[in-house]
């Protein structure tokens, strides 16, 4: 049975938040950084309060790099003990990722590279308002605690208008995510089955049995999750302006833009609305996900084979599917554009948390694999079109009878701008870091 009152809220439940703001943090000495979360756990929500009255419009969430472990204080047995793709940190891993060229870590920001940056505080609230009076609180809190430093910020809010969620390219967003078992949530048609709780949170039997490998020691790793952060900025003007070369009227264009997503921007799936869009499916949960690819789009006719939802979940085209599903959180962060305008040189985004329990298994080999193996499906010369590493060099093919088109030299519609891997402890665990004395 899942342990709710010992579980972050994070990934258990979203909170009803239209702002949020990432502090990203450095301990420059050991008793500074157990002082402040000594004082930030009680603030902390839980997974037993969420709906509850004990939350009120804020909410926070807290996690550590592993150099924030260390800074704390944890041993270094017990460091060692933790998986070594973690201990590595995201930017050790750009290869095994595709984060490359313009993705390289190397041109990351917010000192999200550095071995200096230990810890992560989300803090979410209703609206812009609270979220200033949530910083105003923490700074004056984290004056109080020495040596605990803010290394960067960014503030996130939803896009207007707010009768749905949509990222800054229009597309309807949060449309699928996996139901964790236990949670007593049901799982909408075609969202597939619960998946077991170990998949996501160390401590639990996952799809391949009772758990093993946990970090030492147990108190720190039982209910706990790792988080892969990446901040993507998205290109919207780039993105409308190839809309335009391609499609010579606005019907043309919203279907292109369907067939990269594999989705209208209503949140309509191609593979039961291949030739219009059907804004009330994409509205309704219970249709909205009811499809699947082997037996319904074998060929890619209504979604390409290439298209982002069919590479990040390739459903029933995919073996072993129960342990590849991830969780993801986060949110939209700058302006928006407004249609017709001409890119105006700010940063607008998506700044997203990937929840899971391997690293390596789910997030490391949906980078890998589903977002920039060029071969995936047998493609060729193909990575994800919104997502993946685009270099000018990689194309997009759209089935079609009968001659199938190529988008040859496919523009980037995305950076990544920054990225990290962060452990998300269970509260128990939070209060032993807090409680810890050097060397453990």
């Amino acid at each position: 049975m899942l342990e709710f009152d010992d579980i972050q809220h994070f990934l258990i439940a979203r909170p009803p938040a239209l702002a949020a703001r990432y502090e990203f943090l450095t301990f420059r000495q050991p008793v500074g950084g157990r002082t402040w979360l000594t004082g930030i756990i009680d603030k902390v929500g839980t997974a037993k309060a969420i709906g509850s009255s004990e939350l009120d419009s804020r909410w926070v969430a807290v996690a550590f790099t592993w150099s924030g472990l260390r800074a704390l204080g944890v041993a270094e047995a017990s460091l060692a003990s933790f998986p070594e793709e973690f201990r590595q940190g995201m930017a050790a891993r750009a290869e095994v990722l595709g984060t490359t060229g313009a993705n390289d870590p190397d041109h990351w920001v917010g000192g999200l590279t550095s071995p200096h940056l230990h810890a992560i505080a989300i803090l979410f609230a209703r609206d812009v308002a609270e979220r200033e009076r949530c910083r105003q609180e923490h700074e004056r809190y984290l004056s109080q605690c020495e040596g605990v430093e803010v290394l960067s910020a960014l503030d996130l809010e939803a896009i207007p208008p707010f009768d749905s969620v949509r990222e800054h390219f229009g597309y309807r967003d949060r449309l699928s995510q996996p139901v964790i078992d236990g949670t007593g949530v049901k799982p909408t048609p075609g969202s597939g089955p619960p998946i077991k709780a170990g998949e996501f949170f160390l401590g639990y039997p996952d799809e391949d049995g009772p758990p093993a490998g946990m970090p030492q020691p147990e108190i720190l790793s039982h209910n706990g999750s790792y988080l892969a952060y990446l901040r993507l900025e998205e290109h919207v003007g780039a993105f409308r302006e190839f809309l335009r070369q391609h499609g010579e009227n606005r019907e043309e264009q919203e279907l292109i833009a369907a067939k990269l997503m594999g989705r209208w921007r209503s949140g309509a799936p191609l593979v039961l609305a291949p030739e219009n869009d059907d804004p009330h499916l994409g509205a309704d949960p219970q249709r909205a996900n009811d499809f699947s690819y082997a037996n319904m789009d074998p060929h890619g006719y209504a979604c390409p084979l290439g298209a982002h939802i069919r590479r990040m979940n390739p459903r029933d085209t995919a073996v072993n599917m129960q342990r590849r599903k991830m969780i993801r959180r986060g949110g939209t962060y700058g302006p928006a554009l407004p249609e017709g305008e001409p890119e105006d040189g700010r940063e607008r985004g998506i700044a997203a948390f990937i929840g899971c329990a391997s690293l390596v298994r789910q997030f490391e080999f949906a980078m890998n694999v589903w977002a920039n193996d060029p071969n995936f499906h047998e493609l060729g010369n193909e990575r994800d079109p919104i997502f993946g590493t685009q270099d000018g060099t990689f194309d997009m093919t759209i089935p079609k009878r009968p001659v199938r088109r190529k988008i040859k030299g496919l523009t980037a519609f995305t950076t990544l701008r920054g990225g990290a891997y962060f452990f998300l402890p269970g509260i128990r665990a939070l209060r032993y870091l807090a409680t810890l004395t050097n060397g453990g």
